[in-house]
């Protein structure tokens, strides 16, 4: 039973994200020759047709990766790929726990794989056909590398005391090992603003007085605390500009992308802080922190249930090796199972992040009005090319941010 419900969810999924990506295309260029009215005395023609190719070449690309991610994964699983790995190495490897982490770090660079070649070619060819990336292959490769140290570094023994504690903990592992990954988040939102993310991108003091002074009375009226604001070096990867704060407690920062900065006026840039802050404001990102935290642990619980279920494995496509722990095997395939089965609950997880879009938008026009943030959103659907004539369904399906005409309406209309 859990082989039909793999593959009909498995096709089901294809077939949906074929059936949206179609959608969109098809009402992208019927759309394509005139841009809507709402948007006709900012945005010209030429923009509006670009964003249309682009979208249009964005869902191609994706429907591809998708059947290839989809071909992987039948290959791993119910083709016997992940039941040969797990053979071989058992074979070579004496130590259970580096059978263990060596299987599971296979399937992860696998997968890392398949990611990294369309990464590039999204780079090199998509990106670049429009004009957006400004990121070199020396750049791609040292970007790609130290990620692979990065994820080593705290991965590695991420892993190894997750693998550890499902071998040692008992019946009452999940609880352990969910402690384990809450702790292991919370120090990645410590160590990411001033040790990971200045591997990746330089980062300078605001050297703007008039809006350094803007954006401290800003968060002062949003009781935001502040410890620095710091232009990063985006442009030098892509055209693509945005902001946004991180860290917590008293090491809160705000970023913006140089590229962003280099588009906006300072009202533009006021108005799309009080947006983020908006987030903020309303605790939409502490709420999001809670619910990824507890579903965490709700799966950690479900993993521990399955992983005693002969049928769980051999549903799978592989038989588990006896008289040695399958704590590693059951992770690989629960996390290559389960974005297949919970794929459907997408649209509700958009919906959400849109509604809190618009809570953070009029957060954002008491703030600073709403001509400045209409003003600064046209210019970033604009320089991101996004399209202004999205399909509704694949729209309300995907969408974490709701549609331009929609959004700017609603700033319109108070």
């Amino acid at each position: 039973m859990l082989t039909l419900l793999f593959l009909a969810c498995l096709v089901g999924d294809l077939l949906l994200r074929y059936w949206l990506a179609r959608r969109q295309i098809r009402h992208v260029l019927a759309h394509r020759d005139a841009v809507p009215a709402a948007f006709a005395d900012r945005i010209g023609l030429h923009s509006h047709q670009r964003a249309a190719d682009y979208t249009v070449a964005r869902c191609q690309l994706s429907m591809i990766e998708r059947i290839v991610e989809a071909a992987v994964l039948l290959g791993l699983t119910l083709l016997g790929g992940l039941q040969a790995l797990d053979l071989a190495l058992g074979r070579l490897i004496e130590s259970e726990l580096w059978r263990q982490m060596a299987l599971v770090g296979s399937v992860l660079a696998l997968l890392g794989a398949v990611g990294l070649v369309f990464s590039a070619w999204r780079t090199f060819r998509l990106e670049a056909r429009f004009g957006f990336n400004r990121m070199t292959p020396r750049l791609f490769i040292t970007d790609a590398l130290k990620m692979l140290a990065v994820t080593l570094v705290l991965g590695t023994p991420l892993l190894a005391a997750i693998l550890w504690i499902m071998e040692s903990a008992g019946t009452d592992w999940a609880w352990w090992a969910w402690g384990v990954w809450v702790g292991f988040n919370l120090l990645v939102l410590w160590l990411y603003p001033s040790f990971i993310a200045p591997l990746f991108n330089r980062f300078t003091p605001l050297d703007d007085p008039e809006l350094t002074e803007r954006i401290h009375a800003l968060a002062k009226r949003c009781r935001f605390g502040l410890s620095g604001l710091f232009v990063m070096d985006g442009s030098r990867r892509s055209a693509h500009g945005n902001a946004y704060f991180t860290g917590f407690g008293r090491h809160r920062r705000i970023v913006f992308f140089d590229t962003l900065l280099s588009r906006l006026n300072t009202d533009e840039v006021e108005a799309v802080l009080a947006h983020e802050l908006g987030h903020f404001a309303h605790r939409h990102i502490l709420r999001r922190i809670v619910i990824g935290f507890t579903a965490a642990g709700v799966l950690l619980h479900l993993l521990a249930w399955l992983s005693t279920q002969l049928w769980f494995y051999t549903g799978l496509g592989v038989i588990p090796q006896l008289g040695r722990p399958n704590d590693g095997l059951a992770l690989v395939l629960f996390m290559l199972a389960l974005p297949v089965l919970t794929f459907w609950t997408t649209p509700v997880a958009s919906l959400l992040s849109r509604r809190d879009e618009f809570q953070a938008d009029r957060y954002a026009v008491r703030q600073c009005g709403a001509a400045p943030l209409s003003s600064a959103l046209v210019k970033l659907y604009d320089d991101n090319a996004a399209t202004l004539t999205p399909d509704p369904i694949h729209s309300a399906w995907y969408d974490s941010h709701p549609p331009a005409p929609v959004r700017i309406a609603h700033l319109r209309d108070g």
